[in-house]
Formats: structure tokens, C-alpha cells, sequence
């Protein structure tokens, strides 16, 4: 079922909606293996705390990170443990109250853990996003991004890189357009098409996949070249075991322990980080809730 909410509202509430991304737990996946909520675990003490946006499930998120968290114990001569989270309430308050030591998410968090955490980005995915705002081709009436203040355009909720770049066009709060939530590109892009919305936002490469022809739709805005996702780790981890675990998971057993992660992004391997391709991207959660401090 679609949402729809204002996208003003979308930057300050969506982490209260609490929304069910996913099941808090499965069975098969011993309580042990799982570490406690972070409120619970020491940042001080002699662990090192691995986390990730709330993606899937708690059996299949572990099964995605827990190698890589007894790999990295080897690579920094600690122990490493997988903090999963499975809203974005918990997560992002996590994050910005420095409860995470490595971590894997999107530009836009690494760029705003470099500013306000001293995190470096170590290792990312090679492939770059740009995102495309794009309207149906026949619909004469959306000609241009300020046609859509006030409109309905079917997108992920806040705070999905696509939506915030989307977003970041209206500086107005007052003519913003109304966000009708979506779940996954393919919807959002069905959405246009079905008439449940006047414009979607979609990745280039998704777009070209879904309109081979480029005859079904027109593009109102095409974002700058964005990094994409990446590791980054911070101050606790100190600069010697910091380069320890980039050259670590560029290595054939990094390879090997972050194969089923991988898989989620086409599997391709991690390639080096740099800090100056992260550098200012905090800006786009500028007014996302907890990030605008």
C-alpha cells in the first residue's frame, strides 16, 4: 500500500513513523550470536562495534555481516561485534551519538560521520550514483522540478539518498511536493506509470533498465555524480589498525568474508575510499532529524 506524506514532514518525522522494515528476529539464529541493544554495550570497553542501516531481517542481515565481524576481529586484534538495527529511529540515534566504530551505509551518512565523528571512509563500492527525477513522457503539464511543489511524486522515505537529493530542489517549505512512500525502485517506477504519482526519483541506471527505449518518460533533474556506499570507521579504531582493515578487505579473504554481503550490490568487489569523495555530502541531511546538529 502506498503512503503519502508531505516532504517537509518526511525530513523531520520519518524516523518517528518506526516503519516495519523488517522482523525483529527468526528463528534458527541463536540469541548468543546477536550482541544486546548498544545501549547496552560499552563504547569504552575493548570492542569494536559494527553496524548498517536497517536493511533486512535480523537472520539475514547477521548472515551478511557476522563473517565480515569475525574477520575484521582477526584483521584489528579485537573484537568486533555486529550491532543490528531494524528501524531507523534506533539507527540513526545510535549513529549520531557515536555508538558505532565501523560501519557500512550510504554517502550522505559517511559525509556527516566525517564532519561531526572523525570517521574515514576505507572502502566502497565502485560503481557511482546519479539520481533522475523524471515525469511521464506525455504529461504535458510537468515541464520543469518547481512544477512539482504540491504534487505527488512516488519515492523512498527519508532518508534515502534518491529522496533527499530530490528533495534538496526545494528550499521552500512552504512548495514542497507530497511524498507518496514507496519501497524499491521498480515501484516507484510502476508507480509513475500507474498513475499514482506525477514524477518518481530512480537511479540513471535504473531508469535506463526500466525505459530501454527512453520513450516513456522525460528527465527533470539529474543529480551530480555521487560516491557509493561505503566503510568507514572511526576515532576508536586508531590510524595503524584503520589501514590494517582497508588493506584487509581489499585482500582475497576480504573478498571471501564479504561475498554475501556483495551479493546484495551486483557483488562487485570494494575498491579504496578516499575522504575527499565524502567530503561536504553531509549536507543532504541537513534537516533530517538528530543530523541537523
Amino acid at each position: 500500500m502506498f503512503k503519502i506524506r508531505t516532504s517537509l514532514a518526511a525530513f523531520g518525522v520519518f524516523l518517528l513513523a518506526l516503519q516495519p522494515w523488517q522482523t525483529m528476529a527468526a528463528e534458527g539464529v541463536a540469541a548468543a550470536s546477536v550482541p544486546p541493544r548498544n545501549t547496552e554495550i560499552n563504547p569504552l570497553a575493548n570492542t569494536l562495534v559494527l553496524s548498517a542501516p536497517p536493511r533486512g531481517s535480523l537472520a539475514d542481515e547477521t548472515e551478511n555481516y557476522q563473517p565480515i565481524a569475525d574477520f575484521l576481529s582477526r584483521v584489528a586484534g579485537k573484537k568486533v561485534v555486529y550491532q543490528h538495527s531494524d528501524n531507523w529511529l534506533s539507527y540513526t540515534s545510535d549513529m549520531t551519538k557515536d555508538k558505532y566504530d565501523i560501519v557500512f551505509d550510504g554517502p550522505h551518512f559517511n559525509g556527516w560521520r566525517m564532519e561531526k565523528l572523525q570517521h574515514t571512509p576505507l572502502v566502497k563500492l565502485p560503481e557511482d550514483f546519479i539520481f533522475v527525477v523524471v515525469a511521464k513522457a506525455d504529461n504535458a503539464s510537468i515541464t520543469e522540478m518547481k512544477r512539482l511543489a504540491g504534487r505527488r511524486i512516488c519515492a523512498h522515505a527519508p532518508p534515502n539518498l534518491g529522496t533527499l537529493t530530490m528533495l534538496k530542489q526545494f528550499d521552500n517549505p512552504a512548495r514542497q511536493p507530497l511524498i507518496v512512500e514507496v519501497q524499491g525502485w521498480d515501484k516507484s517506477y510502476n508507480g509513475l506509470m500507474e498513475g499514482k504519482c506525477v514524477a518518481t526519483v530512480l537511479p540513471l541506471k535504473s531508469l535506463e533498465k526500466m525505459d530501454k527505449g527512453g520513450n516513456l518518460t522525460k528527465v527533470l533533474y539529474k543529480s551530480e555524480t555521487l560516491p557509493n556506499q561505503a566503510v568507514s570507521a572511526g576515532p576508536r579504531v586508531t590510524q595503524e589498525t584503520q589501514d590494517r582493515i582497508k588493506k584487509a578487505l581489499l585482500s582475497e579473504e576480504g573478498k571471501a568474508a564479504t561475498a554475501k554481503l556483495r551479493a546484495a550490490y551486483a557483488g562487485k568487489d570494494f575498491i579504496p575510499a578516499t575522504r575527499n569523495e565524502y567530503g561536504g555530502l553531509g549536507v543532504y541531511l541537513k534537516d533530517a532529524l538528530y543530523y541537523s546538529n
